[in-house]
Order: structure tokens, then C-alpha cells, then sequence
């Protein structure tokens, strides 16, 4: 006999963890269903001896997944499938799962139970799983999953594209301010000491920092990066993350884009739970684990309650007073016409072409901005270093 941890659903909707004794995961999962219960998840203690927390790479693992149901249409088992893969799987972090995959699979656990235990896939393509297994068709959902994930992966790609080019200004303007300030204004520095002339304010101030940077450069840098470092371990801490949160959205253009962002993200990852036969209430609670805004999960977990308790979606979520009401109406209306998956498929559409057009509209303003500040800048340089010397030609 096993022990494994059960994750389960009363009639109800209140989810719960519990630590029972059977021979397999199945019959334990069997168990629990036959007495009403909604199984979630079925863990058992890591078969080669502990599973790796660290996450994959998603472009890796749609591969696999790709893969993976291609030799299931071809009508290879699961489990040869699963060993298979892991054999030819170049991605060492990966393999090692995926082999304790097969493992599990080979005992007898669920395939999402035994992925779910690994600790380093995304939560939604796990439910995803349950979900096939669930309604018997795992080909459908997969695909859905596949589907969900390109679409996703191309849009942060598009995102992170248009971040590039500001990004390597910025930095062209720091650096170039850190090189005249530590390279040059010191020459200047012992130059104007040699003539002993009256100098302006702008270009003693300038001479000053020139030399401060010189000498102190190197330990402000240090306290520059423990700080640096400090705040990125506080963000990942729940206090950070939630107040990283907060800034988001407070911001005065970002923070709207930030908020249709997570809003698109989050109707598409439903619409994919939902198509796949999930119920609404365990749908709604991964998909608000598998956004990044904090403000966004705890709007839905809040929402949770009122579903559970007969009230509809739309209706729920607009007394959170976070989501965007066009998105609420469209949800009204797909719960009107008994198609609410395609109507948030529709949702997540609409918010990500938004978004693309607004990061759009915003990257050509802050171009010629940023542009304008690295112009700016040397020139106000400039003319505190040579107007000593234009004011000597006069004299």
C-alpha cells in the first residue's frame, strides 16, 4: 500500500486535501468518484527518488506536447509514448520529469496526477489533462492546449519585441551619460585647474560630479547592485509581488494595458478549461492561479464564492470592480447564449489586439522621447564644458 495525497471537491464546490492509503492512484481516484467526489489530483512520493521544482522552457515543452500527440493519434499508448519521449529528450531538467512521468503512469497514477506532482508545469496544462481524462477525449484537450499556448507564446513574443528598441536607447543614454561624466569631464576637471579661471555654476557643478564619479564610482555601483538585489528578493516575496502589483496598475497609461493584458490572458486560459470539459468554479480558480496579476487571481478567487453560491459569472466578476465592464458584458452575453467559451475566446481576442495597438502607439511616442532626453543631455554637457573656454576666446 501507497500513500497518496488527495486533492478533492465535495458536492458543494469547497476543495480540500486529504493523505490516504491504496494500492494505486487510480483505484483511489476510483474511489473517491464513485462516492460523489470531484478528484482533482492524485500524489504519491516521487518514484526515482524526488522531482525537480525547476520550470521548462515552454518552447521545449510544446514541442514535446506536439510530440506527444502525434504519437497518440498514431495509436501508441500513453505510456510508451511518455518513455519514448523522455529517451530522445535533449533538455536534462525535462527527461528527468518526464522519465518520473512514465514512472508514475507505469504504477498506475493518472498522467495529469503524475505531471501535476513534477511541480515545474504550468498549472493549466495539468487541468487540462484532468479535464481529457475526465471526458475521455485527452487528444481534444491537447490540442486546445496547443492551440492556447501558441497563441499566448506568439503575442509575448510580439510584446517583447516592441520592448527592444526602447530598451537599447535607455541604455545607450545611460551608458553615454556614465562615459562623459567618469571619462571626460575629469580631463576638463585638470584642464580649467592649469588655467585657474572663474568658473560658471553649471560647469563647477559638472566638474564636481565628474571627479565624485571618479572616485566613488565604483562603491556607489556596489550599493547600486546590493540594492538592486535586495528589491528583487523582496519582490518575489507575496508583500512584493502584491505591491509590484498595485504600481502596475495605478500607472497611468501602462497600468490600463497591464490590466487588459492579464484580463485577455486570463478569458483565454477559461475559454481552453472550460472547452475541455472542466466545470466552471474549478475553471475559473486555475485560471486565476495561472495569471501574474495578483489584483486579477484575488478578483476572481473573490468571485469564486458568488458562483458557488448560483450567481453568474458576469455578474460576479463586476462586483469585484477590477475587470474591464466590456469585458463583463461580453461574459453577460455568453452566458445569455449558452456560449461562454467562445465568447471569452472572443474577450481575450478583442483585449490582445488592444493591447498590441496601444504598446503600439506608445513605443512611437517614447522613441522620439527618449531620443530628444539623449539630445538634451549632451548638449547640456557640452555647454557646461566649453563654455569656459568660449568665454577665455572672448576675453
Amino acid at each position: 500500500m501507497t500513500e497518496f495525497t488527495i486533492k478533492l471537491a465535495d458536492d458543494r464546490g469547497r476543495v480540500q486535501e486529504q493523505v490516504h492509503a491504496a494500492a494505486t492512484a487510480e483505484e483511489l481516484r476510483a474511489r473517491f468518484t464513485q462516492a460523489g467526489y470531484l478528484v482533482y489530483s492524485v500524489k504519491a512520493k516521487s518514484v526515482l527518488g524526488g522531482s525537480s521544482k525547476k520550470k521548462v522552457n515552454l518552447e521545449t515543452f510544446l514541442i514535446f506536447n506536439q510530440q506527444f500527440l502525434t504519437l497518440i493519434r498514431a495509436g501508441l499508448p500513453i505510456l510508451s509514448s511518455l518513455e519514448l519521449l523522455a529517451k530522445r529528450q535533449k533538455d536534462l531538467n525535462l527527461r528527468g520529469q518526464l522519465e518520473d512521468v512514465a514512472a508514475r503512469v507505469k504504477t498506475g497514477e493518472s498522467i495529469s496526477s503524475a505531471f501535476e506532482a513534477q511541480g515545474g508545469f504550468p498549472l493549466v496544462y495539468t487541468t487540462t489533462l484532468l479535464a481529457g481524462e475526465r471526458s475521455g477525449n485527452l487528444e481534444e484537450v491537447l490540442q486546445l492546449f496547443l492551440d492556447f499556448q501558441r497563441v499566448s507564446l506568439t503575442f509575448r513574443k510580439k510584446l517583447k519585441a516592441s520592448m527592444i528598441y526602447p530598451a537599447f536607447l535607455v541604455v545607450a543614454v545611460i551608458g553615454m551619460f556614465i562615459f562623459l561624466i567618469t571619462f571626460v569631464v575629469p580631463r576638463f576637471a585638470t584642464l580649467y585647474d592649469q588655467l585657474n579661471v572663474k568658473l560658471p555654476t553649471l560647469t563647477l557643478f559638472l566638474l564636481q560630479l565628474g571627479v565624485a564619479a571618479q572616485h566613488y564610482g565604483l562603491y556607489v555601483a556596489a550599493v547600486l547592485g546590493v540594492g538592486v538585489w535586495l528589491l528583487m528578493r523582496w519582490i518575489k516575496t507575496d508583500a512584493g509581488q502584491n505591491a509590484v502589483d498595485k504600481v502596475r496598475i495605478s500607472l497611468p497609461v501602462l497600468g490600463s494595458v497591464w490590466l487588459k493584458y492579464q484580463v485577455g490572458l486570463f478569458a483565454r486560459t477559461l475559454s481552453t478549461l472550460l472547452t475541455g470539459g472542466l466545470p466552471l468554479v474549478p475553471s475559473l480558480e486555475t485560471a486565476a492561479k495561472s495569471i501574474e496579476s495578483r489584483q486579477i487571481a484575488k478578483a476572481v478567487f473573490s468571485s469564486v464564492e458568488s458562483v458557488r453560491e448560483g450567481e453568474g459569472l458576469a455578474q460576479s466578476l463586476e462586483l469585484t470592480r477590477v475587470f474591464p465592464e466590456l469585458s463583463v458584458e461580453m461574459i453577460e452575453v455568453g452566458e445569455s447564449t449558452g456560449a461562454l467559451p467562445q465568447m471569452l475566446n472572443s474577450v481575450a481576442e478583442f483585449f490582445e489586439e488592444d493591447v498590441q495597438t496601444r504598446l503600439s502607439a506608445i513605443m512611437s511616442l517614447i522613441e522620439p522621447i527618449i531620443l530628444i532626453v539623449m539630445g538634451v543631455v549632451v548638449v547640456v554637457i557640452l555647454i557646461a564644458l566649453y563654455l569656459p573656454i568660449l568665454s577665455l576666446g572672448g576675453t
